[in-house]
C-alpha cells in the first residue's frame, strides 16, 4: 500500500471553449404514460483541458429498473459524458459516479469537481461569494480527458425515484441500494454496448461505502472492474462513530483534530509541516494513547496527565479539559471548544466556521449542514438547477432533489452476507447469516476475485465526517490478501470531505485520478 501526501498546488489558468447546447424534448404524453419509459436528452459541448480541447456529447436521462417479473421498480436518473471522436470505444475508460450520504444526489461530484463544467465555490471566510449570483464555469481540470462518465442519482434523490411496483425498503439500505446500482450500471453498459471498455466506480462519502458492496455485486455478476476510486471514505462505520464503550474513534479521530488545529493555527509552537506533524499524532494515537484509552479506570493518575499534556499539545485543547473528559473527548466538542470565541469549526470541512447561536448551551444551535454544507449548498442547489435548464436543456416539473432526509431516515444500516466460510465452501445462501456495519470485507472479496482491481483512496486531512486515520485503519484490517497489498494507491489532500472545494487540490486531484485510471486500464 502506498501513501502519497500531496502538497498544496498553485492553480495554473488554463483556456476553456465555451459550451454549446442543443436538444430536444420528447413529447409530454412519454411522461404519463402508463407504462413508464426511460427519457433521455441530448446535448454537446466543449472543455479545454491541458490546453487540448475535449468534444463531448452529454446525455441527461433516465434508466427504468425492473423487478423479477419485468414490472418497473425505479426511475434513476443520470447525466453521462462521452468523448467525441473516439474510433475504438471498447478502448476507452467508463466511470460510474455517485455521492453519498445517504440520501445525497451526485450533482456535487458532477459540477462541483469532475465533470466538464464546475461551481466557482467560495473559500473560507468568503461569506458574500456565497450569496447569488454563481459562477458555472468550464472545468479546465475535469477527469473527462481520461474517461467517460456517467453520474447517478441514487434513489429518493436527484430525479430519481421509486415507481410501480417499488417500495422504499428495496432501495433505502446498504444491500437494496447497491442492488440498484447494478442493475443500472449492466442496463447501461447494455444499452450503450460499452462491454468492452475499462470500468471504473467513483464515489464519495457514502458513496465509497456504496462502491465496496457494488464492487462485490458487479463482480459476482461479471462485470469486472479495473479500478475503484474512493474519495473521503467511510467503510466500516465503528471507526467513526462515538458511542459508550467504543474507544476506537478517539484515536482515530485524533489526527484529524491535530490537523485543523494546525491550519487554524491553535498550536504553540506551530510545527511547520502539516504532513510530518500529522504522522507523528498518528504514531502516538496508535500506540501510547490507544493503550492509555486500553486501560481504562486502571490508568494510572500520573500517566493520565502525561497523556492529557500531549493531547493539549496536539490538538490546542486544554490539558483541564483533557483530563476532565477522560482523555476522550468526541468531535461535537472539538468542534465547539476548538477556536474558543463562539465559533465552531465544519463536520465536513474544518477549515470552515461559523457562529454559534447558543454557545453556552449544550447543542450549539447553527443547522445540522455546518459550516463548510452552509458556505456551499446555496451555490449548489442554484448551480445544477440552471445547468440542468440552460445547458443541458432538461427541463422538469420536478424539483431536483439535492438532499433527502427520508432515505437517510429509513435506510437499513446492516450488511446481509453469509460469512466468508460459507462463501468459499458454496454453501449457505441465505443473506441474514450476517449482519455487518462493516463492508470492507466486501471491497477485500471483490478485490480477491478480480485480482486485477485496483483500489485508488484520496483523503482529506481537515475531514472530519470520515477522517484519514480511519481509512488507515480500515485497509489494514479489511482481509486483503497480502499478494493484491500493492493494489491499493492512498493520497492526501490538504482539504476537507469534498475534495474540489479547493481548486489547488481539484488540480492535484484530477491528475492523480487521470495518472490512476490510464495506469489501471492499461492493467499497469
Amino acid at each position: 500500500m502506498r501513501r502519497i501526501p500531496v502538497p498544496l498546488l498553485a492553480v495554473a489558468a488554463l483556456a476553456v471553449a465555451p459550451v454549446l447546447c442543443t436538444a430536444g424534448m420528447p413529447a409530454k404524453g412519454n411522461m404519463r404514460a402508463a407504462q413508464p419509459t426511460a427519457r433521455a436528452v441530448i446535448t454537446h459541448g466543449s472543455v479545454v483541458v491541458d490546453g487540448k480541447r475535449i468534444d463531448y456529447t452529454a446525455t441527461a436521462g433516465t434508466i427504468i429498473l425492473r423487478n423479477k417479473t419485468g414490472r418497473p421498480t425505479a426511475s434513476m436518473f443520470y447525466v453521462a459524458y462521452t468523448k467525441d471522436g473516439v474510433r475504438d470505444m471498447g478502448a476507452r475508460p467508463l466511470t460510474f459516479a455517485y455521492n453519498g450520504g445517504p440520501g445525497f444526489a451526485s450533482a456535487l461530484v458532477d459540477i462541483g469537481g469532475f465533470g466538464p463544467r464546475r461551481i466557482e465555490w467560495p473559500a473560507p471566510g468568503q461569506i458574500h461569494a456565497e450569496q447569488p449570483p454563481y459562477r458555472l464555469v468550464p472545468n479546465a481540470y475535469s477527469i473527462l480527458r481520461s474517461t467517460d462518465l456517467v453520474f447517478i442519482d441514487a434513489v429518493g434523490t436527484g430525479y430519481s425515484r421509486i415507481i410501480g411496483a417499488g417500495k422504499p425498503a428495496m432501495f433505502y439500505g446498504i444491500n437494496g441500494d447497491a442492488k440498484a446500482f447494478t442493475q443500472f450500471i449492466e442496463r447501461y453498459i447494455q444499452r450503450n454496448g460499452r462491454f468492452e471498455s475499462p470500468k471504473f466506480l467513483l464515489g464519495e462519502s457514502y458513496g465509497t461505502t456504496r462502491s465496496a458492496v457494488l464492487a462485490q455485486d458487479l463482480v459476482a455478476k461479471g462485470v469486472y472492474l479495473d479500478g475503484v476510486i474512493l474519495c473521503s471514505t467511510v467503510l466500516d462505520f465503528p471507526t467513526v462513530n462515538f458511542t459508550p464503550g467504543n474507544d476506537l474513534p478517539y484515536e482515530l479521530y485524533l489526527p484529524s483534530y491535530a490537523a485543523v488545529a494546525w491550519y487554524h493555527h491553535r498550536l504553540d509552537p506551530q510545527p511547520p509541516h502539516l504532513a510530518a506533524f500529522v504522522h507523528k499524532v498518528e504514531r502516538f494515537a496508535g500506540a501510547a494513547y490507544a493503550h492509555a484509552l486500553f486501560e481504562g479506570s486502571a490508568l494510572p493518575a500520573a500517566r493520565k496527565a502525561q497523556i492529557a499534556a500531549r493531547l493539549a499539545r496536539y490538538t490546542g485543547l486544554p490539558v483541564a479539559l483533557w483530563e476532565r473528559a477522560d482523555l476522550r473527548i468526541p468531535l461535537s466538542v472539538f468542534q465547539r471548544r476548538l477556536l474558543g470565541d463562539g465559533t465552531s469549526t465544519a463536520r465536513f470541512d474544518g477549515r470552515f466556521t461559523t457562529p454559534e447561536l447558543q454557545p453556552l448551551m449544550p447543542e450549539p444551535g447553527n443547522s445540522a449542514a455546518g459550516a463548510s454544507m452552509s458556505a456551499i449548498w446555496g451555490a449548489l442547489t442554484a448551480g445544477f438547477e440552471s445547468y440542468l435548464h440552460h445547458v443541458l436543456d432538461y427541463p422538469s416539473d420536478r424539483i431536483y432533489v439535492q438532499s433527502s432526509g427520508t432515505p437517510f431516515r429509513d435506510w437499513d444500516w446492516n450488511r446481509y452476507q453469509p460469512p466468508l466460510s460459507q462463501l468459499d465452501q458454496g454453501v449457505g445462501t441465505n443473506e441474514s447469516v450476517m449482519r455487518v456495519k462493516n463492508v470492507a470485507p466486501s471491497l477485500a472479496r471483490a478485490m480477491s476475485n478480480d485480482p486485477a482491481m485496483q483500489l485508488m483512496l484520496n483523503n482529506g486531512w481537515f475531514d472530519m465526517a470520515t477522517p484519514f486515520f480511519a481509512t488507515d485503519y480500515t485497509i489494514a484490517h479489511m482481509g486483503l490478501p497480502a499478494v493484491l497489498e500493492h493494489n491499493v494507491h492512498e493520497y492526501y489532500y490538504p482539504v476537507g470531505h469534498m475534495l474540489y472545494l479547493n481548486p489547488a487540490v481539484l488540480q492535484q486531484l484530477s491528475r492523480n485520478i487521470d495518472a490512476f485510471i490510464s495506469g489501471a486500464a492499461r492493467g499497469g
